[in-house]
């Protein structure tokens, strides 16, 4: 197997061990036994446990901010503030539910789960966090609510409301009536006027 293609098997080892048994899963001996490999394969490509796992946490990073940039965008028109919110709930809503794998690890953070790993979630967090205070801050101007609503204090908020139905959507999806959610995270917004 070419270095590249056999370090990204490796890479989804871990991820597939981390996503259905947690950090504290994590092993050589465990990712080579999800790999269908030996140790020494695992040890060829990386020095060690810890370089396996700063190396899935920078993949998953790029990819997990990737889709939440694409995602959420930058410039909602003012008048639609509550359709724009509801069509993003929808839409982190699938790309949560079209690869659960990348997010499980991020959203089911549990016991074991290294002190890096949880840095660089609440890392990424903030830069979320802020990416939604930026796409707020224009519209809720517009609509004349910057001095009744608070942009940050928006942001924070849905992204709390955000964490909480992606760990139900993951754990238990039936529990989630998607259609109700996304109406109501855009009626929140709607409802509120100065």
């Amino acid at each position: 197997m070419p270095p590249d293609a056999r370090r990204e098997q490796l890479l989804d080892a871990a991820l597939q061990v981390i996503a259905r048994d947690g950090y504290a899963a994590v092993s050589i001996e465990a990712v080579a036994r999800e790999a269908d490999v030996t140790r020494p394969v695992v040890y060829g490509v990386f020095d060690g446990l810890t370089p396996l796992l700063f190396a899935l946490l920078d993949r998953q990073e790029q990819r997990a901010l990737g889709r939440l940039t694409q995602t959420i965008s930058p410039a909602p028109d003012p008048a639609d503030l509550a359709g724009h919110l509801t069509r993003t709930v929808r839409e982190l809503v699938a790309m949560l539910q079209e690869d659960p794998q990348l997010w499980r690890p991020i959203f089911l953070t549990h016991g074991g789960t290294p002190a890096a790993v949880l840095e660089r979630v609440d890392r990424d967090r903030e830069v979320v966090r802020a990416r939604i205070q930026e796409t707020l801050e224009p519209a809720l101007a517009a609509r004349g609510d910057a001095t009744t609503l608070d942009p940050g204090i928006v942001s924070h908020a849905l992204v709390g409301m955000g964490e909480h139905f992606a760990r139900l959507l993951l754990e238990r999806p039936e529990d989630v009536d998607v259609d109700a959610l996304a109406a109501t995270v855009g009626g929140l917004l709607a409802a509120v006027r100065p």
